[in-house]
């Protein structure tokens, strides 16, 4: 490919018009960038939320208009050409251009990768029958409202958050819901045990069957869905399948045109790829972390999406500062609402504060003394007071934390 070839061209293309994609062009206009911006996304809507999809929009509590991340007369009004239902198929470095799928070529100044990544599909016998789901996207949840009211059994694989959310909100509506999670209790990959029995208890108290340490052998019917297999040879019966096993980050372009990575793109500080004058951002961006002990990883939350958009729009309008944002996020599940901030992974301690029997209380995670994380059920004064522990990795003996009734912020200043 050589620039000439390019029949279009903008000072900025941002290719993923997800949260960090919407918040990288809004964080430019709003540092006064007067360049071009193009928007790039698969799907066909405008930039939206995609929190609400396995709580609020699933249960029907919220339209999707009411997800929409910005107006539409606000990407006219800010001059950011929008692209929706198209795909990069390739990048071209050197050429300064990608190719959409359509094979039309586009010219760039700057690249900015917020594409997030795909939902990861099962691999086993059935995994292409009509009534199995991810739920990643608007168009995915749309499906799967459309065939609840003759579904009466459900199957979640997968017992993270995503899989639990959705396993409250269908078990709300009066399905027979069963969520199987390979490991020994759910949530292991992101939080302690005493989380995990909790959201677990919860759970079988609003009658969800939670199947520990099973593995699904295949997904049985001909043409829809009748159930699963484990591997154990036992059957469960169902009308609709959800997987939640996690995404697959939607880079391949950037590798395959050089990009260093493998589980995601690999970016610096200031979100820069190996690739000159493109950055990556959000789900698919693989960095070293401050509150991960500097250890490479990817973060999957609103937070880290937007955050980074706004060190590249930093960059980008010559008042760089490094990515440097402390880590939160949340789930809705029941009346329940988990606030988490830090990363709780690699602790050693984890001390409760508070009386589970209350349904109000938080869990500190502590890492050779020093505070992590917290994640907090229904507190959400000691999430707010947490952030200063986290930020300050403070060292206040367990006994402390675990007194409830002494605010967080006053160990702090102790």
């Amino acid at each position: 490919m050589d620039a000439s070839d390019a029949q279009q061209h903008f000072d900025v293309i941002i290719v993923g018009a997800g949260h960090g994609g919407a918040q990288a062009a809004a964080a430019l206009r709003q540092r006064g960038f007067a360049g071009t911006i193009a928007m790039i996304g698969e799907e066909p809507e405008l930039p939206y939320e995609r929190p609400p999809l396995s709580k609020e929009y699933l249960a029907r509590d919220k339209p999707f208009e009411r997800l929409l991340i910005r107006q539409p007369a606000f990407w006219t009004e800010k001059n950011v050409t929008m692209r929706l239902g198209e795909r990069v198929e390739a990048v071209d470095p050197g050429a300064r251009a990608i190719v959409l799928a359509d094979g039309t070529p586009l010219g760039y100044g700057q690249l900015v990768w917020a594409t997030g990544g795909h939902a990861r599909r099962m691999t086993c016998d059935g995994a292409d029958l009509v009534g199995l789901h991810s739920v990643r996207s608007r168009a995915d949840v749309d499906r799967i409202m459309a065939e609840l009211p003759s579904v009466t059994k459900v199957v979640v694989i997968g017992g993270g958050y995503i899989g639990l959310e959705a396993a409250a909100v269908l078990s709300k509506l009066g399905k027979a819901v069963t969520v199987l999670e390979a490991q020994d209790r759910v949530l292991a990959r992101v939080a302690g045990p005493a989380l995990s029995q909790f959201i677990e208890a919860e759970h079988r108290a609003h009658g969800v069957d939670v199947r520990l340490g099973v593995v699904v052998d295949c997904v049985l019917g001909e043409a829809h869905v009748t159930g699963v297999r484990l591997a154990g040879g036992e059957e469960l019966a169902a009308d609709l399948v959800i997987v939640g096993i996690g995404i697959v980050p939607a880079v391949q372009p950037l590798l395959a045109a050089g990009a260093e990575g493998v589980n995601g793109v690999a970016v610096d500080a200031e979100c820069r790829t190996s690739l000159q004058d493109i950055f990556a951002i959000g789900d698919c961006a693989l960095h070293a972390n401050a509150y991960a002990d500097d250890l490479p990883i990817r973060l999957e939350s609103v937070q880290n999406a937007t955050d980074m958009a706004t060190t590249v729009a930093k960059v980008i309008t010559g008042a760089a500062e490094p990515y440097d944002a402390v880590p939160w996020f949340w789930s809705n599940q029941y009346d329940i609402r988990l606030q988490t901030i830090g990363i709780s992974a690699g602790h050693d301690a984890e001390v409760v504060r508070g009386d589970p029997a209350t349904r109000s209380f938080s869990i500190v995670y502590l890492k050779q003394g020093r505070v992590v994380a917290l994640d907090c059920l229904n507190a959400t004064r000691d999430y707010v007071q947490g952030k200063a522990l986290v930020v300050a990795r403070a060292t206040i003996a367990p006994e402390q934390l675990a007194d409830h009734a002494t605010p967080l912020k006053e160990m702090l200043a102790a």
